[in-house]
């Protein structure tokens, strides 16, 4: 299979890691922005199946021409969600499978966001699906950990072990920490304020879907495999479009271990505006505080071999067993930092 990976940042890096251990990779091609970013990541695991290219990911005829020159049978996004619909439509285009992480982006009620849906995450990709059902190619959408794994954890536990389901919630969480950082977010700050900030979103029966104000329905969960107890707040992702979809379960939502430090950080950068995206007028520069933010941090691509630590990723599902007995079960993955 020849794939080809759109993003040389840790996501990307951690794919290509996994994909030198499969023998069915017989070329993987991973493209970046800046090409010695995705030169260094090709040189990490002296595949010679793997080879390097440069692509805006923002630009759609970029993004075509690299796919006719790549040929890949998949192409696999691994760029943050503001890229989803390019390099989705390029793909397209081109009648080229797709799979990716995060789907396209929400955009809130524009007159009640903590109550009611705007555009939810993945509208703009499912109103797509007729036409990739027209060129027979597939696109497998929020296939990654989370939404991906998780989303089969609760349909596992929906057709082996509930007769009824009250309620499934997405619970991430974990322990890493970077050695030698006060603040380095292990992950894209700009996505994290993406999904952190904007109003979650909950599914509930006879409701439908519905918003709350960041940081609602806290609680500290205690993970497992050492990982221990982490405040945990209700945030907006994929799981809880998905989900509902192809589960009756009354109630459907994703919280995130945050942490009782990180959320006052998020809240801070709220209140400064430091999460718009936006541009601003600095001194003569066109800027968005959201990117000189994300631009300000360490890049997460380069934190992996001082990160240390694990993180969890699971569906807490409580209702009644195949007996009708009360149960509930945390079905969940774990992983090492040094391992992936």
């Amino acid at each position: 299979m020849k794939a080809l990976v759109i993003g040389a940042g840790g996501v990307g890096r951690a794919i290509i890691n996994i994909a030198s251990r499969r023998s069915f990779i017989s070329s993987l091609v991973i493209a970046d922005r800046t090409l010695a970013r995705a030169q260094e990541a090709v040189s990490r695991v002296k595949d010679p199946r793997f080879s390097a290219a440069q692509v805006n990911a923002a630009e759609l005829e970029d993004l075509r021409e690299l796919i006719r020159k790549a040929d890949p049978d998949v192409v696999i996004n691994a760029v943050d969600p503001r890229f989803v619909m390019p390099i989705f439509l390029a793909c397209e285009i081109e009648n080229t499978n797709y799979i990716d992480m995060a789907m396209s982006l929400s955009r809130p009620h524009p007159h009640y966001p903590h109550t009611e849906t705007g555009v939810k995450l993945g509208d703009e990709q499912f109103a797509r699906d007729w036409n990739w059902e027209e060129r027979k190619i597939y696109a497998l959408v929020g296939m990654g950990v989370e939404p991906g794994m998780s989303d089969i954890f609760a349909k596992y536990a929906n057709d082996e072990m509930f007769s009824r389901i009250d309620s499934i919630t997405i619970l991430d969480g974990s322990n890493l920490r970077v050695e030698g950082a006060n603040f380095a977010p292990s992950f894209s700050i700009w996505t994290t304020i993406e999904e952190c900030l904007n109003p979650p979103l909950v599914w509930e029966d006879g409701r439908g879907w519905f918003t709350t104000p960041p940081f609602s329905e806290i609680e500290v969960f205690d993970f497992p495999e050492g990982i221990g107890p982490v405040e945990c707040v209700n945030v907006e992702h994929e799981e809880v479009v998905l989900i509902p979809q192809k589960i009756d379960a009354k109630k459907v939502n994703f919280k995130y271990g945050l942490g009782a430090e990180f959320i006052q950080i998020l809240k801070t950068i709220n209140m400064l505006g430091m999460d718009r995206k936006e541009n601003v007028e600095v001194q003569g520069v066109s800027v968005a505080p959201r990117d000189l933010l994300a631009a300000s941090l360490p890049d997460p691509a380069t934190l992996g071999s001082r990160m240390k630590g694990k993180t969890c990723a699971g569906a807490l599902v409580r209702g009644l067993d195949k007996s009708g007995e009360p149960k509930a079960v945390y079905i969940y993955n774990v992983v090492d930092n040094e391992w992936s």
